[in-house]
């Protein structure tokens, strides 16, 4: 089958680091760490998996972080090579194995690609997957599949920027019938989403400051709105059309990033800015809750600055570099929480998985029409290339989500 496939080199690290960013398709030439490959069709691991065709595979920010050698050498630990990305996958089953209930062959499914001790195929499970927290599972490096955390960043397990993957019949949640593809595809992003906004108790009527408005910033406003319909939410927007997608989704306001942006926020929560040598400026009042969904040291930071005495900063962006000063998190006593993938929820008196939460918020159709519309490209995977230099420029070509689609 045809697919993408990431290799690991040193050397091809080094290059790419220190030259993608003034060159993007640097990372897409000779010396990548990508590949398009004819690699073997995977087989069912167990029986209580299936095997499926890829119908559309989104590209995500991490997976760009890791293609131009920008992204964080933490997680590479937890990682086995090569491997084939593509985590926000949608599929339709073409083989169930013998142990498979409640699917069966042609059903469309999303993918929740975190890989736990259910995957792994241990029956006595850690603590960590018992809590419902099993995107941190504490065996991701052993049991019957390769090292990695997620589906797209394991060796033995291709992710969706292949024509065919396997996943273990835990990991498949039903697509409902009148969910288009580009809906679909938008469910793990937006169940990472959700879980970043419950992640700080939101209140109801708010206000909340998200900075940045990428994908996950778009769906942070959409997950906020749909479960704090009262809440106040004000975005910062570098780009033009993402604040127009920003307000479209729920948000009041959103600002642009710099001096005057700030000015803005500060007419909106009644803060005082105090000028700074060199530096943005300090802020005294802020926001109680600040959602900060870039993963960059100046997001970081003004997601710090902007959070008021004693408030909560949630970081959904994956970090990307370093640089971030974080005197303003001492002195105003703030808490930084990180929200990474999903898992189980706890909602007044239930408990409900993520990603059912996600389905059930879009079955509004008002919320489902919004979100597909922000999968504003889409490519077959042959044209990988064109794909990836344009996911990197989303904001400036006025687009929110590339996604590679399958035809049959």
């Amino acid at each position: 089958m045809k697919a993408l496939v990431i290799y690991k080199s040193i050397p091809r690290y080094l290059l790419s680091r220190v030259l993608s960013g003034r060159f993007p398709r640097f990372a897409l030439g000779p010396t990548s760490l990508l590949r398009f490959r004819d690699v073997p069709e995977p087989e069912l691991p167990r029986p209580d998996w299936v095997k499926l065709r890829t119908l559309i595979s989104g590209i995500c920010g991490s997976d760009l972080a890791v293609i131009k050698s920008k992204g964080s050498l933490y997680l590479s630990g937890f990682t086995s090579f090569p491997f084939v990305p593509g985590h926000e996958v949608v599929g339709e089953i073409i083989e169930a194995g013998e142990n498979v209930q409640g699917f069966h062959v042609g059903d469309r499914v999303a993918i929740e690609p975190a890989l736990g001790c259910a995957v792994r195929g241990f029956s006595d499970v850690c603590p960590t997957c018992a809590a419902g927290r099993y995107a941190n599972c504490q065996r991701t490096m052993e049991g019957s599949v390769a090292p990695g955390l997620q589906t797209g960043y394991c060796r033995s397990l291709p992710g969706g920027w292949g024509e065919r993957f396997v996943a273990h019949v835990s990991q498949l949640h039903p697509v409902p019938t009148e969910f288009s593809d580009q809906a679909a595809v938008l469910l793990e992003p937006l169940s990472c989403a959700i879980h970043g906004v419950l992640r700080a108790e939101p209140p109801d009527s708010g206000p909340v400051l998200v900075v940045g408005c990428g994908s996950v910033g778009l769906l942070t406003i959409a997950a906020m709105k749909a479960l704090r319909p009262a809440a106040k939410v004000i975005a910062i927007a570098k780009h033009p059309f993402q604040a127009a997608t920003a307000r479209a989704l729920g948000a009041d306001a959103a600002y642009p990033p710099g001096v005057t942006g700030y000015e803005q926020l500060a007419d909106e929560v009644g803060a005082k800015l105090l000028p700074v040598i060199r530096e943005k400026p300090a802020v005294v009042g802020g926001f109680p809750i600040v959602y900060e969904c870039v993963g960059s040291s100046a997001a970081l930071d003004d997601a710090v600055r902007w959070t008021a005495e004693n408030g909560t900063v949630v970081a959904l962006g994956m970090p990307s570099d370093p640089g971030t000063d974080l005197t303003p998190l001492w002195h105003q006593q703030v808490r930084l929480t990180g929200a990474y993938a999903y898992g189980l929820e706890y909602m007044a008196d239930r408990q409900i998985k993520t990603f059912d939460l996600a389905i059930h918020l879009m079955n509004n159709p008002e919320l489902r029409n919004r979100l597909s519309a922000l999968v504003t490209h889409e490519f077959p995977i042959h044209h990988y290339k064109d794909a990836l230099v344009t996911a990197g420029r989303l904001g400036r070509l006025g687009g929110s989500k590339v996604a590679f689609s399958f035809s049959a």
